[in-house]
């Protein structure tokens, strides 16, 4: 199967300039951040002629363009842009190979990262929390440096044990519910801020106030999660399925396999701690971020150091 150069470094260009515009917005949000008055302040004045408080995560909507507010907005419309870039970048991918962008640890790394680029914006269509946006960009964007700078690899056809229909269904649920746990993870470690600050406003007094409230960031986490962890789900037996067609077994307890199953575990602990009394709050938020950073440390350390029939190690 011959691969057109062209398209593919045409995918390469788009990939680097959404690179680009991400580090923008990250820049952008960060300055809105640091511009943004506390907004536990203004919530004293509420009802003396302040700012309405949003009912749905508590966070402030502010009167007029204020400088934050302009570096906000601008924000988010380089973010669409950049969306759209990092799209292309993998529809081009694909067009230039033939097959689905997510043939190795490159392109499934890229495809994560947008589709938490997309989740994000969603969030931001349903609630008023844009000035955390630079929490959100940061781990997104150290996720697509490593993906382009360290894991890149030329466009090519797939490897012969990656060429089945199974990998458009397994792979995109996977892509899909990692993404979006990207998103649920950012918020539940803002949550593990924003508590402590609300219990002690000594403590961490410099970020803590202009973070959305404890109860809305521990909602937003939750309902993300909700959300991932069917997909999730089957994106598991999806891939227990194909092994069981390409290898003549469903299980293996290969190292992906194994790591995968924890996750599995870890994040259906953490609805049910958030569903139980006594686990809600910072126990169930710390149950999440233990699932996020399990999430990170299978698609890219397993994937690539280990050894076994899920590994990525030299392709």
């Amino acid at each position: 199967m011959m691969v057109n150069s062209n398209l593919a470094t045409f995918s390469d260009w788009s990939f680097n300039s959404a690179l680009a515009i991400y580090l923008v917005v990250l820049v952008l949000h960060a300055a809105e951040y640091g511009f943004t008055r506390n907004p536990d302040r203004k919530r004293e004045l509420v009802g003396a002629g302040g700012p309405e408080i949003a009912p749905d995560l508590g966070s402030t909507i502010t009167q007029g363009r204020t400088l934050p507010e302009r570096l906000g907005r601008t924000a988010v419309a380089l973010t669409v842009l950049a969306a759209g870039l990092h799209a292309v970048s993998l529809l081009l991918r694909g067009l230039a190979t033939q097959r689905v962008p997510w043939g190795n640890m490159y392109e499934f790394g890229s495809a994560i990262c947008l589709v938490a680029v997309v989740s994000w914006l969603v969030v931001l269509r349903k609630h008023d929390v844009r000035h955390i946006g630079a929490f959100v960009v940061l781990p997104m964007l150290l996720l697509l440096f490593v993906a382009g700078k360290l894991l890149y690899v030329e466009a090519a056809p797939l490897m012969p044990a990656l060429r089945s229909y199974w990998i458009t269904i397994h792979v995109s649920a996977a892509i899909l519910a990692s993404g979006v746990f990207l998103v649920s993870g950012v918020a539940s470690l803002l949550y593990l801020i924003r508590l402590p600050h609300e219990a002690n406003p000594e403590r961490f007094a410099g970020m803590g106030p202009k973070l959305p409230t404890s109860a809305a960031l521990d909602r937003l986490s939750y309902r993300l999660t909700v959300f991932a962890f069917p997909i999730f789900t089957f994106g598991i037996i999806a891939g227990a399925i194909w092994a069981e067609s390409a290898w003549g077994r469903y299980w293996g307890w290969d190292p992906k396999e194994t790591v995968s199953f924890i996750s599995w575990v870890i994040y259906a602990g953490y609805l049910h701690a958030r569903a139980t009394a006594g686990w809600r709050g910072s126990r169930s938020a710390w149950v999440n971020v233990l699932g996020f950073a399990t999430m990170i440390f299978n698609l890219f350390f397993v994937n690539l150091v280990t050894t076994g029939l899920h590994s990525y190690a030299g392709v």
